[in-house]
């Protein structure tokens, strides 16, 4: 079995999760979405669309070395509310406050453990939703409240080297993030 050092090919994977069917659960996808179109990542960030598949993306965690995940999380709090785990409380809070693709995510953590390849550092980052019902967009709170969390998405990812940059082509105001700086998000 190989060790959990082993074969870890990606520095960085910002994995987001969710339906884009089901009102605020699109919030993962959205915000990889957002990602992808506006910033330049640096050597070693794969950033995932990874919607609902579960198992399916074991593959990229075994790879990845740390792991931001972004996901609606049900939380007490109002709709919107900015939300973050870390570390060994991250399974059980998947487990039990994602919507309802979390049976997948919850066996995607197991099974990495199981494989002795679980992240060397495991970060959920996500809002409360409003609502997880069948429809397409997001509600007003958690489209609102985006901005911040990509901010702070971009900020994690800094906190572990990896400093993304804005598209000078891109219609959103994303520049480097620096500690200290505001960081515009065109959504």
């Amino acid at each position: 079995m190989p060790s959990a050092t082993a074969e870890r090919s990606i520095p960085l994977l910002v994995l987001g999760l969710g339906n884009l069917l089901c009102g605020d659960d699109a919030l993962g996808p959205e915000a990889v979405r957002i990602l992808a179109e506006e910033c330049e990542f640096p050597d070693g960030v794969r950033v995932l669309d990874g919607g609902t598949l579960g198992l399916s993306l074991l593959p990229h965690v075994l790879e990845a070395r740390n792991v931001i995940l972004v996901d609606a999380i049900r939380e007490n709090g109002p709709p919107g509310a900015l939300v973050r785990i870390e570390g060994e409380d991250v399974a059980p809070a998947v487990a039990r406050r994602l919507s309802p693709h979390q049976v997948g995510v919850a066996d995607l953590l197991d099974a990495a453990r199981l494989l002795d390849r679980y992240p060397e550092r495991l970060v959920l980052h996500g809002l409360v939703p409003r609502s997880l019902e069948l429809g397409l967009g997001l509600s007003p709170a958690v489209a609102a409240s985006l901005p911040e969390l990509l901010r702070r998405v971009v900020a994690e990812a800094e906190s572990l080297g990896f400093v993304f940059v804005g598209r000078s082509t891109s219609a959103g105001t994303w520049r480097a993030y620096r500690p200290g700086v505001a960081l515009g998000v065109g959504v």
